[in-house]
């Protein structure tokens, strides 16, 4: 909570001394944002995600039936792992959807195939204010599971899950190895990337699946990680910040997703053909 803190009171002082408007924040990723949805869609999003990192994701409807499980369900629209389960059976989904749509949630669920890499990553990604297709920030976090699940749903919601940061375990190469992995994906200036590799090595080559990429309000989880210590994490906030609001400052903005957008019009026909 105190990193939070300290995020948000940076990030407004940094503003008030660009003199930019702290709301230009929720615009970073408005090009990708479902204006007729009122979301970031995690479906129309997925859908960006070249064939080879994508995990097969799709609206859940009565009659479906995953071919294997453990499948991961989830509302279209969250972040932090708010509201994903597990469901290891077909009468265990059944439950999920009867529970779910009981309180007549505004988003339909999602039903997510189950990544096989061994190594969670979190890779937080903020785009540079001066260089063109360039990353200003990137960080790799690995996902530690203290439980006793093999395929556990991670995330600060769940008690076992930690974070150690690793990124001084990457060479400058092998940063920018990544990023041309990743930067195809979408013209995102703010992001992380949710990665499942069995790896660092088959991570670097791209063979990996991408779970999810939170576009929202995606939080660097090298501050919450355990081995960092409390005066780095510090610093962090504020170097970040700083580069959040000159990043607001540069970027032109946009009026968010037109009605003929590939990005819109593909999440919708994929809620209402399936």
């Amino acid at each position: 909570m105190f990193i939070r803190t300290i995020l948000v009171v940076s990030y407004l002082l940094s503003c008030l001394i660009l003199v930019r408007a702290p709301w230009r924040f929720y615009k970073l990723n408005e090009h990708y944002f479902n204006k007729e949805k009122g979301i970031y869609s995690k479906q129309a999003i997925n859908d960006l995600i070249p064939q080879e990192y994508r995990l097969h994701q799709r609206f859940d409807h009565a009659d479906f039936e995953p071919k294997t499980f453990p499948v991961f369900v989830k509302p279209e629209w969250g972040q932090n792992s708010k509201g994903v389960q597990r469901v290891d059976s077909l009468a265990q989904l059944d439950a999920v959807r009867k529970d779910y749509y009981s309180s007549n949630p505004k988003y339909p669920l999602l039903v997510q195939e189950s990544a096989q890499g061994v190594i969670e990553f979190e890779v937080f990604v903020l785009a540079s204010s001066s260089s063109q297709g360039a990353y200003g920030y990137l960080s790799i976090t690995q996902v530690v599971n203290a439980g006793q699940n093999t395929i556990p749903v991670n995330g600060i919601h769940n008690p076992h899950t930690s974070y150690v940061e690793i990124t001084e375990q990457f060479s400058t190469t092998e940063l920018q190895q990544l990023w041309s992995l990743l930067k195809p994906i979408g013209e995102f200036n703010i992001s992380r990337f949710g990665i499942k590799s069995n790896s660092k090595a088959h991570l670097l080559k791209g063979i990996f699946n991408i779970i999810e990429i939170n576009l929202l309000l995606p939080m660097p989880m090298v501050l919450l990680s355990s081995n960092t210590s409390l005066k780095a994490k510090m610093g962090l906030a504020i170097n970040l910040t700083w580069k959040m609001a000159l990043l607001t400052k540069a970027k032109p903005q946009v009026n968010g997703l037109a009605s003929n957008s590939p990005l819109l019009s593909t999440s919708i026909s994929k809620q209402t053909g399936r």
